[in-house]
């Protein structure tokens, strides 16, 4: 793919970082030149080299050198501390580790132990003058389809981080049609906030660009007046990010402060997103398009939303399966549900992972003998065909014997109007068997009173849908791939109902 792009776009620009800027041709020489000396290291076809920094011009660079070289990329996320490295180079069995510069601007490397054959990133060039281009090409060129690209780690947020196992077809395939719906083509302009270390930032960011010869932009460290400077002074036309991020915008917007009206396309993947968040943007910044979309590590992209989708679809479900990707929504028992009825969402298709890399075991729990993926998110399938997400398996809860969906009581409490973010966990409590704790991050410049929040809320739900304690926050904790961290804010609210 990359050179077919570079080979007929040559003058393309795909990377813009700073006031530096990579053509498609640069990109493939380059990607040439370190899997020359990766090849001169010993890497051999199918080795895994893990890469870890945070989302850089060096770290596309790399990562094409990889693909080149006939190894498989295990990208370490940029929060990793040194033993949370050491565990996935040592449990995908890393050939070669290359490290860049941490969030702080730091050398990652420095959070390892000693290592023997330490070099810098810079030698790979003079190593890989032993290695000829013709053997080089010949690397590349050997590449199948079915190789594996990429062993993504999951988030950690119901257990162990798993090893993922995505080959190049998969990768290709779904990301060429995810953009294909997106609509992102050469003209668009589009600032990478997740990190390359996830599958978003890597596949729906890096790849998805030079797919589509779109100018990516790398956001190293993601913060809102960075982001918002950039659209205005860069003229982005694409921006991917959680609900929050286009609350910022908005907000921003009202101050006068940015000029957003480049914007064009907004992609959210969220179990619901306000339906006046969808409304605002489109009429305040002019968007053509809200898109919401539901993916998982193990399963590629699932469902979008199309062009034409009214708000309500948009808000409130994740459009339908892509094109090859069969959805089944079944019951504890494995049988299929009635549409408009909740139970766990099953996926199969071209897009469903090889596997957890080296366990087997934890492969077949989720994978069964007729290749659909127990995905362990709950659901619930229209009439339509849209999906919408409605929880994590495991992250429901029962009060006085209601079962209670965190995300939707999350989805209630933004419509109250004051809140940034919303997280809701499920604690022991004695009198109800469970409670919810809210975890609520304020809209800037305005003040949330806990207990006005939670009489909202009774006026507002079910009885057995309001949380028991409000904390106010000014952020919520998130692990290393992003996401906020409920196994962190379970453990405080345990203590918290324990006062």
């Amino acid at each position: 793919m990359l050179r077919d792009q570079a080979d007929n776009h040559p003058g393309a620009v795909v990377v813009a970082e700073g006031g530096t800027r990579m053509t498609l041709s640069e990109l493939r020489a380059s990607a040439a030149e370190i899997a020359r000396g990766l090849i001169a290291l010993g890497v051999a076809p199918g080795d895994r080299v893990a890469l870890w920094g945070v989302n850089s011009a060096f770290w596309v660079r790399h990562a094409f050198g990889i693909w080149d070289a006939g190894a498989v990329i295990v990208p370490l996320s940029s929060r990793f501390k040194g033993i949370e490295a050491a565990q996935l180079i040592e449990k995908t069995g890393a050939k070669v580790l290359i490290t860049g510069a941490g969030p702080s601007a730091t050398p990652l490397a420095g959070l390892l132990p000693p290592l023997s054959g330490l070099r810098r990133p810079d030698d790979l060039p003079a190593l890989g003058t032993r290695v000829s281009a013709r053997e080089a090409e010949g690397r590349a060129l050997a590449v199948r389809p079915d190789d594996l690209c990429e062993i993504m780690s999951t988030s950690g947020t119901t257990g162990t981080p798993k090893g993922v196992m995505i080959d190049h077809a998969q990768v290709l395939r779904g990301y060429w049609d995810w953009s294909e719906i997106v609509t992102l083509d050469e003209r668009d302009r589009y600032p990478i906030v997740a990190p390359f270390s996830h599958g978003f930032g890597l596949n729906a960011g890096l790849i998805a660009c030079v797919l589509r010869r779109a100018t990516m932009m790398p956001i190293a460290v993601f913060t809102p007046d960075a982001v918002m400077s950039l659209i205005s002074s860069e003229r982005i036309t694409v921006l991917a990010g959680p609900p929050t991020l286009f609350h910022r915008i908005l907000d921003e917007l009202d101050r006068g402060s940015w000029d957003v009206s480049s914007l064009r396309v907004a992609i959210c993947g969220a179990a619901a997103v306000p339906a006046g968040l969808i409304t605002r943007l489109v009429e305040r910044v002019g968007l053509e398009r809200m898109i919401n979309a539901y993916g998982l590590m193990e399963g590629t992209v699932v469902s979008m939303t199309r062009a034409g989708d009214p708000i309500d679809v948009i808000a409130n479900t994740t459009g339908r399966t892509v094109p090859g990707i069969e959805v089944r929504i079944v019951d504890d028992d494995g049988k299929d549900v009635a549409p408009g009825e909740r139970g766990e969402i099953l996926e199969r298709g071209y897009g469903v992972m090889r596997g957890y890399w080296g366990e087997p075991a934890r492969t077949a729990e989720v994978l069964d003998g007729d290749g659909w993926l127990h995905t362990g998110d709950v659901g619930v399938l229209d009439p339509a065909g849209n999906l919408a997400i409605v929880d994590r398996k495991k992250e429901l809860y029962i009060v006085n014997g209601f079962n209670v969906s965190p995300a939707e009581v999350e989805s209630l409490l933004l419509r109250e109007g004051s809140l940034a973010q919303v997280a809701v966990v499920g604690v022991p409590d004695p009198a109800r068997g469970e409670a919810g704790v809210a975890y609520v991050v304020p809209r800037p410049g305005v003040t949330v009173d806990p207990a006005g929040l939670i009489g909202w809320a009774r006026d507002n739900m079910s009885a057995y849908k309001v949380p028991r304690r409000v904390v106010v926050v000014d952020s919520l904790p998130v692990n290393v791939n992003g996401k906020v961290d409920k196994p962190a804010l379970r453990t405080s609210a345990e203590a918290l109902l324990r006062e």
